[in-house]
């Protein structure tokens, strides 16, 4: 017989449908009679009880019966029985009532089905969907209503597609768009409204482009552009209204003059060795 292992404070066992567990109506009541993880526990694991965790031990102790409860009446049991069901199972719970077994459905559904869940109402079951889709069939979800999705999107999109992206109405989705476009639509990019953009897009412009954000609006913008941008070009911003994009410029311009002069030095010094040494 089981050894009683839940904590002594922890929640007392309750069905989920209300009231005490009752070992005699449940179907596997036969593992109450073996030891350890080849049987269960009520208050530990338990497939009867109201809470989630104690559900989990169960199946994960019993994963062979996964298949069996993909229709439970509770949606807590169906969910975490789709972590453990035969694959080509699941298919049938992609329209399942609750959200919570959906979630999982789309954590383990083939690429092939995948797809059928991009349409899903919740848009947590849609985010994963965006996660998991190959690429190349991320493009209908590019105009998904929820932001959290379209990020997903940029972040994975083809890099052929992004451009498709880059006037998303959410800042964010933008700024994972110039994380990770291509030129020339990068350059495009520096002129979005958002400031957070901007700076993305100075970070990765090609340096000799840097420049035309040395007028921008934000002085985190021009900081950036300060950092990149090719010294011998930074002399606009040693006039900058912001101390700090000053700063950034005059740091750069004179680092490039001390090598210049480090340059000149190597140059002087083998004719001034020959002389030295003819005289």
């Amino acid at each position: 017989m089981n050894t009683r292992r839940a904590p002594s404070a922890d929640i007392p066992p309750r069905h989920w449908q209300g009231g005490p567990v009752n070992c005699a109506a449940c179907p596997h009541q036969a593992l109450r009679a073996l030891s350890g993880e080849a049987g269960c526990e009520p208050g530990h694991a338990c497939m009867q009880d109201a809470y989630a965790r104690r559900i989990d031990r169960f199946f994960r102790w019993h994963s062979e019966l996964g298949n069996a409860h993909l229709e439970h009446p509770y949606f807590e049991v169906r969910a975490i029985a789709a972590r453990h069901a035969d694959v080509f199972r699941l298919p049938a719970l992609i329209d399942d009532p609750d959200e919570t077994v959906r979630l999982q459905i789309a954590v383990r559904l083939p690429q092939a089905q995948l797809a059928r869940m991009a349409g899903d109402p919740h848009r947590e079951v849609r985010i994963r969907v965006a996660q998991r889709l190959a690429p190349e069939a991320l493009a209908h979800l590019r105009t998904d209503p929820d932001y959290g999705v379209r990020e997903w999107v940029a972040r994975r999109l083809p890099h052929a597609l992004l451009p498709l992206m880059a006037n998303d109405p959410d800042r964010v989705v933008r700024m994972r768009v110039a994380e990770r476009i291509e030129m020339p639509a990068l350059l495009r990019m520096a002129d979005d409204t958002e400031p957070e953009v901007r700076r993305i897009v100075a970070a990765r412009l090609p340096a000799a482009l840097v420049t035309r954000l040395f007028d921008d609006a934000d002085w985190r913008v021009r900081w950036e552009a300060a950092q990149r941008a090719q010294p011998h070009t930074l002399t606009p911003l040693l006039a900058d209204p912001d101390e700090e994009v000053r700063a950034v410029a005059r740091q750069r311009i004179e680092t490039l003059s001390v090598a210049v002069a480090g340059k000149d030095d190597e140059r002087l010094h083998p004719r001034a060795w020959q002389g030295a040494h003819h005289g």
